[in-house]
């Protein structure tokens, strides 16, 4: 039983790994498989306040969720070797991978359930600075290692969030005033 505990720790060790050094270090490369995070999801979610559309296709269609989905299954598949010897871990490797596809999937069609469920996620996304809020599913790591920085709630976001209404709004009726013309 002690595997439980020990894989909700270690999938979030490597969750927050995963998302810094690979999805947002070799992401940031245009040329990389991993390009998909940095170029396609982030981008989706920066231009749409935190909703991405990718995540209504279905998953045959090769977008940034059906690679995220597929690198989720390479991974759970990395660690089946392991069930005869730590099940409990190998299953709680397993379902965390389930979980944070869910939450993942659901933070980014529902942001205000992001906003309610997965703040430092949101903060992830929408905050000045994305490089830093690792953890999807939960922030331990970004707690112990420091990255957790607060953004939903502050005067900034407050401020943010004012100009992107104003600047929808502004944009909204300048599409009307063409319209009428």
């Amino acid at each position: 039983m002690i595997g439980i505990p020990l894989g909700l720790v270690t999938a979030n060790a490597l969750e927050w790994a995963f998302h810094k050094y690979v999805l947002h270090g070799l992401g940031k490369n245009k040329k990389s498989f991993w390009a998909f995070h940095w170029h396609e999801h982030h981008a989706e979610s920066r231009r749409n306040d935190m909703h991405d559309e990718n995540y209504k296709r279905p998953l045959s269609s090769w977008n940034s969720q059906s690679k995220e989905a597929a690198a989720l299954v390479g991974a759970g598949v990395l660690f089946l070797p392991m069930m005869p010897v730590a099940p409990f871990f190998t299953m709680t490797m397993i379902g965390s991978g389930m979980y944070y596809y869910h939450v993942h999937k659901k933070s980014h069609q529902d942001p205000e359930w992001a906003k309610k469920h997965l703040p430092w996620h949101y903060d992830h996304h929408m905050a000045p600075d994305q490089n830093c809020n690792w953890g999807v599913t939960w922030p331990w790591f970004d707690h112990i290692l420091g990255t957790r920085k607060p953004y939903l709630g502050t005067d900034k976001q407050k401020a943010d969030a004012e100009r992107r209404a104003s600047r929808a709004k502004a944009q909204q009726a300048a599409k009307e005033s063409r319209q009428a013309a």
